[in-house]
């Protein structure tokens, strides 16, 4: 359904940066900062609200993973689609969602991108070419081969990112869907996000093999990747979205990435030791990352606080507005069930 009433349409973030050589320039560097840090203080809140009992239900955080989604985004087009399962809040984010109607969603209110009736995990904007979060694992993968296969029949150039977890990645649904876009050559990005833990078992435990690897068997290409540096990412991503562009068919991208924080905000996340979640933030941070080329890119540490203090006061107001917005009335229940054409 579309965005609720009252809230404007913002400008795609999926527009790439500069192809010149020698790397990101300083506003380039400022843009990826900026937008990483939006999503982990956006975080960072919907979790303080979860906790004061604004948001029900699930709650899955993307804290950590910030240079996945930033990454993959700056590098597609305005026609590309994407979809993704129950972590979802940066997708969206990244996509060019506003903030203040991501943030009513999620404390269930009528201002919401759902109308306050999707919540965390099932909301989306078509006006943005976001086709949801999705609560069934591995349900996104079989959506976004939809989405390739409408791209490929509408002849638009589009490609569909189609976003799974390392669990995920084990379902049964997602080699019939490797076999049905190698088979229809469909232009879709399969992008595993590998934070190395499935619920609360480890990646190492519960899948043999190299994920990336298992599109072999239908032919699809696939590439392993840091999803802690944002550089790499883009890199990557840029690579990949050129074969499927060029008409190849799929691709698969392997993103090595870490969360913080437990599976869901009811998770303790007790499998793993405080030593190991320590190593990532204090030596892989990837908004830490980004900030240090910014530094050595000359943007001066008064021009970063500039930007903190921005996003700041954007989350701030997110969470306030989606605290003043009404609830929806009980009638909504019956409608946005079925799409007329």
């Amino acid at each position: 359904m579309a965005a609720a009433k009252g809230k404007k349409k913002t400008a795609s973030k999926k527009a790439a940066p500069s192809k010149k050589t020698g790397g990101p320039g300083a506003e380039e560097l400022k843009k990826l900062y900026r937008d990483m840090l939006l999503i982990r203080r956006f975080e960072e809140k919907a979790g303080q609200l979860y906790g004061m009992g604004f948001i029900g239900g699930f709650c899955h955080l993307y804290i950590g993973q910030e240079a996945v989604v930033t990454g993959i985004t700056t590098m597609q087009e305005p026609q590309d689609t994407v979809v993704t399962s129950y972590r979802d809040h940066a997708h969206m984010l990244a996509c060019g969602m506003e903030p203040r109607g991501i943030m009513a969603e999620l404390t269930g209110r009528a201002s919401g991108y759902s109308r306050g009736k999707g919540g965390s995990m099932h909301m989306f904007s078509r006006e943005e070419g976001f086709f949801g979060g999705h609560g069934i694992v591995g349900a996104s993968t079989s959506i976004g081969t939809g989405l390739g296969f409408a791209h490929k029949y509408k002849k638009d150039k589009g490609v569909a990112a189609a976003y799974m977890g390392d669990g995920a990645a084990n379902q049964g649904q997602v080699a019939e869907c490797y076999n049905m876009a190698a088979l229809w050559e469909l232009p879709v990005l399969f992008v595993i996000e590998n934070n190395q833990y499935g619920m609360g078992t480890s990646v190492d435990r519960a899948a043999a093999g190299k994920l990336y690897k298992r599109g072999e068997g239908y032919g699809i290409p696939g590439e392993q990747v840091d999803g802690m540096d944002v550089f790499e990412v883009q890199k990557a991503a840029k690579q990949a979205l050129d074969y499927i562009r060029s008409g190849n068919g799929p691709y698969i991208l392997e993103v090595m990435t870490y969360r913080y924080r437990g599976h869901s905000m009811s998770d303790p996340a007790k499998y793993r030791t405080k030593e190991e979640v320590s190593s990532f933030k204090e030596e892989r941070d990837p908004i830490t990352h980004v900030k240090e080329a910014l530094l050595k890119a000359k943007v001066s540490e008064d021009e970063i606080k500039e930007i903190d203090k921005e996003i700041k006061e954007i989350v701030t107001e997110a969470a306030q507005f989606a605290q003043d917005s009404p609830e929806p009335d009980a009638a909504e229940l019956w409608t946005d069930v079925l799409v007329e054409v």
